[in-house]
């Protein structure tokens, strides 16, 4: 029993090891085709090797007893969106490639809700498969804030920056853990951050036209915000009645979305 366990502990090892290779054949691509500077590669790699750390570590604690093909799909998309953060990176010392950072942007929002697809036919959906794809869809979200800040301004900050805010709002506000009933206004919501997100980035719409996309999907995803707040403030003495119910349970509580999870 004890080598079977080490076994898949190491299948578990090698699936999160060869997308961190993968990863870097990436940031090794882009920076031979476009000669991506010190910030890129130094940030690229630091993300391969962060979502490699916390995501060898999460496996193996989560006890999987495979990867499972959704979390590949996932694996996949945090690669795009490890070389979306290194040219988001390298833009603050030259221009960045707008096709490259467009083209694999949209891959990964194409991309997202297949993984949550395939986990469903397969019959591997697992609440570490979820939270990954949470986090790769939020992280995503704040990157490209941050890219496009840089022409509209540091209010784009706060569309990337609101679900870590809430997430840290939760640890002292125990209740803003709370399980949210499913919504299809919060998806719609979540989606609508990464489209006018990858908009702006384009650069193809006249400024005043970006700044109101953007400005209309800041407005909708505090509308969903709020939302939920009330909500869950509505419902928190149920909350305290449920045993063990506190901030340690934020790892396995859906917080609401900022990128339709599918």
């Amino acid at each position: 029993m004890a080598l079977n366990h080490m076994y898949d502990a190491r299948l578990l090892q090698q699936e999160t090891t060869v997308g961190a290779g993968v990863q870097v054949l990436l940031l090794t691509l882009l920076g031979t085709a476009i000669g991506m500077g010190p910030a890129g590669w130094l940030t690229g790699l630091a993300f391969a090797l962060a979502t490699w750390a916390v995501l060898t570590r999460a496996v193996l604690r989560s006890r999987l007893r495979s990867f499972g093909p959704a979390n590949r799909v996932t694996l996949g998309r945090a690669t795009l969106v490890g070389g979306v953060t290194a040219l988001v990176a390298d833009s603050f010392e030259s221009s960045p490639p707008v096709t490259v950072l467009v083209a694999l942007t949209a891959v990964a929002l194409i991309l997202d809700g297949v993984d949550g697809k395939v986990a469903r036919r397969t019959g591997t959906s697992t609440a570490l498969g979820a939270r990954f794809d949470m986090e790769v869809d939020a992280f995503l979200i704040l990157v490209l804030s941050v890219y496009v800040s840089t022409s509209l301004g540091p209010w784009v900050l706060l569309i990337g920056g609101m679900r870590y805010v809430f997430v840290a709002a939760a640890r002292v506000l125990p209740w803003l853990n709370g399980e949210l009933p499913p919504s299809m206004a919060r998806k719609t919501v979540a989606a609508l951050q990464g489209v006018a997100l990858l908009v702006a980035g384009s650069g193809y719409l006249p400024y005043v036209a970006t700044a109101g996309i953007v400005a209309g999907a800041l407005a909708s995803l505090m509308w969903s915000f709020g939302r939920d707040v009330l909500w869950l403030w509505s419902v928190r003495d149920r909350g305290q009645d449920r045993p063990g119910a506190g901030a340690d349970d934020a790892v396995l509580q859906p917080v609401p979305e900022l990128v339709a999870g599918g």
